[in-house]
């Protein structure tokens, strides 16, 4: 397993939208987990192998083995079995070809779980497949394309895209959830626990490879690179900030590796909008993508200078009811960007947002705006550690 943490191969801020979507009227497959993502990433792991060949060449001293690093530059046919191996052709997730070597280089395949595994990750996928099918039927979304639409009360208007936004959920859930069980079934992305393997990124600790298949056996697998969703994480998280972590996962470490950091702007909330603009582009040239990844960066910037400015001088009980507020306004941001993200054309998307006043967008202007009186810092600066990253007790987070 040359220069890798043992175990199988597996297989990241994208923020919050997903890497492939569907409109109503057809698939589209346009993430970055296809072709041009996978040789991003592989080109950038042949450039970290290259600079540790020179550092070697130049210093006189081999430090041996170093984590995520390539063995040797891959061949033309290598590269080519990477960017169409079949457990990533469909649906994703994205992997990186380390992890993808790892897993053609299991010294021992025959001693990775995959049926518990799968088994485990699989079975909320017919209750989130039967959600969909229900929410869909009874609020389908070509309702809101009809002028009878606009004709009901405001309330209504503003209730529709909480029904709109659940069923894109249940959605996507039941397509990773199945994309990654398609993985976990070929043994694709599995590492000891030991080695803590990040979703898109593999293991963040070194750790030797088993010498038998006893051992190989004796170890504790977890499939975590490949994870491309939270769903309890999504769904109870407190901030847009961490929603958009635990949505398309191993996309999202992609984006942040290759996007994010190499943003032109040291700001986390101007580095976030060029994110979103690369990743509206990479979607599609359908202005809703734009309409609803441009909003994003004005509801990081809302949320973190009020919550800088605010919660810190408030009570535990006071945070509490705070962060309850904060996770419905996050839920109810995301229906809203989701409008734009399923309507697609601008018209559609600006007639429904018109029909209830942009209120997310003013709302999210107003938040900046006290924030920034009060004196609110940088989202980027404010401390993590003083704001929970969910609702959900941790025993009802999926393992």
């Amino acid at each position: 397993m040359g220069g890798s943490c043992c175990g199988p191969g597996a297989h990241p801020v994208h923020l919050w939208p997903p890497h492939f979507a569907f409109s109503d009227h057809h698939p589209r497959d346009l993430g970055p987990h296809s072709g041009p993502a996978l040789l991003v990433s592989l080109a950038s792991e042949v450039q970290d192998l290259h600079l540790a060949q020179r550092k070697e060449m130049a210093t006189g001293f081999s430090k041996g083995p170093t984590l995520g690093l390539l063995p040797d530059v891959p061949s033309l046919m290598e590269t080519l079995s990477y960017s169409y191996c079949y457990v990533g052709i469909m649906t994703g997730p994205f992997f990186r070809y380390r992890t993808y070597l790892d897993w053609l280089e299991q010294p021992f395949p025959g001693a990775v779980p995959s049926l518990r595994p799968l088994l485990r990750r699989a079975w909320p996928a017919p209750l989130f497949g039967l959600l969909f099918l229900l929410s869909s039927h009874l609020f389908p979304l070509e309702a809101v394309r009809e002028d009878a639409f606009y004709a009901r009360p405001l309330p209504a208007r503003l209730f529709y895209m909480i029904p709109v936004f659940f069923a894109f959920r249940m959605r996507f859930y039941v397509a990773w959830i199945a994309a990654e069980c398609g993985c976990i079934a070929a043994g694709f992305g599995a590492y000891p626990v030991a080695a803590k393997a990040r979703a898109g990124g593999g293991p963040t600790l070194q750790c030797p490879p088993p010498s038998s298949p006893e051992k190989a056996a004796s170890l504790e697998y977890d499939y975590e690179t490949i994870r491309n969703i939270d769903c309890y994480g999504t769904d109870f998280c407190v901030r847009v900030r961490d929603g958009m972590r635990y949505w398309n996962m191993t996309v999202q470490w992609w984006l942040a590796q290759y996007i994010y950091k190499s943003a032109p702007a040291r700001s986390y909330v101007l580095r976030s909008a060029w994110t979103m603009l690369l990743s509206a582009y990479w979607h599609g040239l359908h202005p809703g993508y734009y309409l609803s990844f441009m909003t994003i960066p004005l509801c990081l910037a809302a949320e973190g200078r009020l919550e800088s400015a605010l919660r810190g001088r408030l009570s535990p009980g006071g945070q509490k009811a705070w962060d309850w507020v904060h996770w419905f306004l996050k839920m109810r941001a995301y229906d809203y960007m989701c409008m734009g993200f399923v309507l697609l054309s601008m018209a559609d998307t600006l007639r429904y947002w018109a029909s209830i006043y942009f209120c997310i967008h003013f709302l999210a202007l107003a938040a900046l705006g006290l924030g920034l009186a009060l004196g609110g810092g940088s989202p980027g600066r404010r401390k993590a550690a003083s704001q929970p990253t969910s609702l959900a007790p941790e025993k009802l987070r999926e393992e």
